[in-house]
């Protein structure tokens, strides 16, 4: 592959085409039956839950950067004072929004098919234009070994991912931007029944202009989920297994497949490491968050991004809820607070405690930890294993006959 061309200039011609060319030659009854049974079965919910939408596809300008931020959604006002100088603040880092030509328009809103050879080359361009925006705002995440995406959507830092990157309130983590440049940031909220994660970068280190005012991040234009629908094309974007300096930012664009209260379904090619990065419309507007891939790499699973507007006040202040269904965090064993301290009664045989090495009579007091927390009893160990995701390694700080004892325990999951 050739790597001085960049993906977002060749991918998308390629894709629209194979779009446009399999749609023009496929009846849409089976269409609609690929899509359907393309819904991954192992998001524990039928092909057509209540409430979803699934129906099959229907039939060079300027950028332009808003006064404000185009949005829909409450969360991008953060601040409750300064009105004028956050517009300010939000005009000199500029935004994502990409004006479509007329000619789009109505394929941008409802979806379907380009119908000339002249309106998917215009397409192609848009997406290309989107792409070149989303590059600055699109990051590399990496929090100790896991490593993910996110976006940022606030001239002040504030940046969305997927919780199961993000992991827990008050972590590390680093980020690194389209030039290479890494920058520090903090975890703060997440609801993990829908995957959503909030982060925002440490202040103090971005440029400052001539006046001495820090310049805004460059962001994404904020869009709803709300009025979403199958057939709709949509970009994705993101650093798959990590930022790479001579490859840059992957792009993929596809269309909606189902749209569901908690999670969009696209076709959008996704693979491991995009989880956090961001979905955008064909104007630019942010619509949802890289979440899972499913069963088969056309069957991706994103975050709306409603959900963080719905939640924004409780994530900003570094709560933390809920799991994902089929993602319950488990370690596998029984026990007591006796003694004012963890006791360890029951080792599940099979359980990712028997397999890290945890056996019955073993203690966890106030004096060992799980991971970074400070264990007092059974209720906070319970709490604290509550507070992790499936998949993470943990060292665990135990009494075994009196001694200490360190194990390591991948955190297995439930229903």
């Amino acid at each position: 592959m050739n790597h001085a061309m960049p993906y977002h200039d060749t991918l998308g011609l390629r894709l629209i085409a194979s779009f446009f060319l399999f749609a023009l030659a496929m009846p849409l009854s089976t269409g609609s039956a690929q899509i359907i049974s393309g819904v991954p079965s192992a998001i524990g919910a039928p092909p057509l839950p209540p409430g979803a939408t699934l129906v099959p596809p229907a039939q060079s300008a300027p950028r332009v950067v808003p006064s404000g931020p185009v949005t829909h959604n409450a969360f991008v006002q953060e601040s409750a004072s300064g009105t004028s100088a956050r517009q300010a603040f939000a005009a000199r880092s500029g935004g994502t929004y990409i004006e479509p030509p007329q000619e789009l328009k109505q394929l941008v809103k409802e979806g379907g098919v380009p119908t000339s050879l002249d309106q998917l080359r215009l397409l192609q361009r848009q997406q290309q234009r989107v792409a070149a925006a989303a590059e600055t705002c699109t990051v590399s995440v990496q929090i100790g070994p896991a490593q993910g995406c996110g976006v940022i959507i606030t001239p002040t830092g504030y940046v969305l991912t997927a919780a199961h990157v993000a992991m827990r309130p008050g972590k590390s983590a680093m980020l690194t931007l389209n030039d290479g440049r890494t920058v520090t940031a903090k975890t703060l909220g997440m609801n993990r029944s829908v995957d959503a994660g909030l982060m925002k970068i440490d202040p103090g280190q971005n440029a400052r202009d001539s006046a001495g005012r820090e310049i805004g991040w460059p962001h994404a234009s904020l869009g709803t989920s709300e009025n979403l629908s199958s057939g709709m094309w949509c970009i994705a974007t993101g650093h798959p297994g990590g930022y790479e300096a001579d490859r840059g930012m992957v792009t993929r664009v596809g269309r909606i497949l189902a749209v569901y209260p908690d999670r969009l379904v696209t076709d959008c090619a996704l693979i491991g490491g995009d989880s956090g990065g961001p979905l955008f419309d064909l104007s630019g507007k942010l619509i949802a968050v890289h979440s899972r891939i499913g069963n088969d790499v056309a069957d991706n699973l994103h975050v709306p991004v409603d959900h963080y507007n719905e939640h924004w006040d409780r994530m900003q202040g570094g709560n933390a809820w809920g799991f994902l269904p089929g993602f319950r965090p488990v370690l596998g064993i029984r026990g007591n607070s006796e003694g004012g301290i963890a006791n360890v009664v029951r080792v599940g045989p099979g359980s990712p405690a028997e397999q890290g090495g945890i056996r019955e009579g073993d203690q966890v007091d106030q004096v060992v930890t799980f991971g970074d927390v400070d264990i007092t009893d059974f209720e906070s160990l319970k709490a604290a294993v509550s507070d992790t995701m499936p998949g993470e390694r943990v060292k665990i700080w135990l009494r075994r006959d009196g001694q200490p004892v360190k194990v390591i325990v991948e955190i297995g999951r439930g229903d």
